[in-house]
């Protein structure tokens, strides 16, 4: 008898719809958010989303995701907003098709992600390439969901010297150098950009520098070649003009990839901009003063 008990008592345990091992008695611990979006047909697109409150969203930079931001994810989270940080495809853990890889595309999909979450009144960031494609989405859609924009190291107005603009480190031909490199030995261009990412050989840690290395491992070599194409060639001049939300520019001030001339031109030629330097940072600011950026960060949404 005790043996059978013992059986009919397993069993109920077991049985479909019961409460041993059954969540559906209790409220959902996770919060029921999208971790991939698709944009396109075949293109889903990875996507942080964590915390609640006035939302930020965050681009990342070439050729690193929305992973870079984790220290940033942990801070605002803390302070009571929500954060997102979308990952462009060809990077990080999004899907990485053939196919065009402009700073239109990437604005169409920031779109598209951000109006299938319903995001309303968000500070917009982007970092380096990242702050490219924010400035061309804010003008290409009029600042559709944002109230604010943040620019981090941004490759912008123009990346690369024309006989117009002589501003920055980087010829047309310097590009095609990176482009081919990328095709031949992409653990040189990485090693190369590492070298150049920091103000110095000691503001960024090891273990740091490590963790980027292998976020931007996760990188497309299709992707990356092709958005070095769109920083040699993108003029985001008159995108400038069209921006009417206040902007936020942070700037490393020993910044080797993206000069701090190029910041000075943006917030010369942005309305309402307000240019932040970072006097101790190279272009990981993000990281090298962590602090004083985020905290910069936080003062701006606040206003």
């Amino acid at each position: 008898m005790k043996k059978l008990l013992l059986t009919i008592g397993l069993i109920i345990v077991f049985l479909p719809g019961t409460q041993g091992f059954s969540q559906t008695k209790r409220t959902p611990a996770a919060l029921g958010r999208e971790e991939y979006i698709e944009v396109e047909k075949n293109v889903r697109l990875h996507v942080t989303d964590l915390g609640t409150g006035q939302p930020i969203v965050l681009i990342q930079g070439w050729p690193l995701s929305d992973a870079m931001y984790q220290y940033q994810y942990a801070f605002f989270i803390e302070q009571g907003y929500r954060v997102i940080g979308i990952t462009l495809r060809g990077y990080g853990l999004s899907d990485k098709p053939a196919g065009k890889y402009d700073y239109d595309v990437f604005a169409d999909d920031i779109k598209v992600v951000l109006d299938k979450l319903k995001i309303e009144n968000a500070t917009l960031g982007g970092f380096s390439m990242g702050g490219g494609i924010v400035i061309h989405y804010t003008a290409k859609y009029n600042a559709a969901h944002i109230s604010k924009l943040a620019l981090f190291g941004a490759a912008a107005p123009i990346w690369t010297k024309r006989a117009d603009f002589n501003f920055g480190f980087w010829t047309k031909e310097d590009v095609n150098g990176l482009i081919e490199l990328n095709n031949t030995n992409r653990p040189q261009l990485f090693d190369n950009f590492g070298k150049i990412f920091p103000a110095n050989e000691t503001s960024v840690s090891p273990g740091l520098g490590n963790w980027l290395g292998a976020i931007q491992g996760q990188s497309s070599f299709y992707a990356t070649a092709e958005c070095l194409k769109a920083l040699r060639d993108t003029d985001l001049r008159e995108d400038l003009k069209k921006i009417n939300v206040p902007t936020l520019i942070l700037h490393g001030k020993l910044d080797k990839i993206c000069s701090y001339e190029l910041a000075e031109q943006m917030h010369a030629n942005i309305k309402n901009s307000t240019l932040i330097p970072l006097e101790k940072s190279g272009h990981a600011l993000f990281i090298e003063e962590l602090t004083k950026f985020n905290t910069e960060l936080l003062n701006f949404i606040k206003k």
